[in-house]
């Protein structure tokens, strides 16, 4: 029943990040609604939807982040402790209990993000919300395609997805 827990906890506790990144976010974008664009703002907006729905969405969030979330998640579920329970969404994002090339990518991966965000929040209206239209549809793709694998891997017979811990 504690793993149990433990995941539901893994898994809302990173849909309330993400979505209140998402929250966060959407104001500016919105904002882009009244703004008079020029040409070169619509290629910039566009380039940004792609960009960053292909990098961030796809390539980062559904093909990589989220199967792996999801099968840590599925991992604390089998294998739960106090500690993992207690810090579940820190745990399925990789930052402890992982492989030592995990750990280091999921902090370092951080740092980058937080890094990015202190340099968008300088950008002026339009490109910040142009900036971050692209990250709200990274951000989003991102939260669905976790609740898909979660349930894929809580749902399916098999899930074939390392969780990248050490004991694997």
């Amino acid at each position: 029943m504690i793993g149990i827990i433990g995941s539901v906890w893994g898994i809302a506790g990173l849909s309330l990040l993400f979505g209140s990144g998402l929250y966060r976010l959407y104001p500016y974008a919105q904002e882009l609604c009244g703004t008079s664009f020029s040409w070169y703002h619509w290629v910039a907006l566009v380039a940004s939807l792609i960009f960053m729905g292909y990098a961030e969405g796809y390539k980062g969030f559904h093909l990589k982040f989220s199967p792996r979330v999801a099968a840590r998640a599925l991992y604390l579920k089998q294998n739960p402790t106090f500690i993992r329970v207690l810090f579940a969404p820190f745990f399925c994002m990789g930052y402890f209990h992982a492989t030592r090339k995990r750990k280091i990518v999921s902090y370092c991966l951080t740092l980058m993000i937080i890094g990015l965000v202190v340099l968008v929040r300088l950008l002026d209206q339009p490109w910040r919300g142009i900036v971050d239209a692209g990250v709200l549809l990274g951000l989003g793709w991102g939260l669905i395609s976790i609740w898909l694998f979660t349930f894929q891997a809580f749902f399916r017979k098999e899930f074939k997805v390392s969780p990248e811990t050490p004991d694997n």
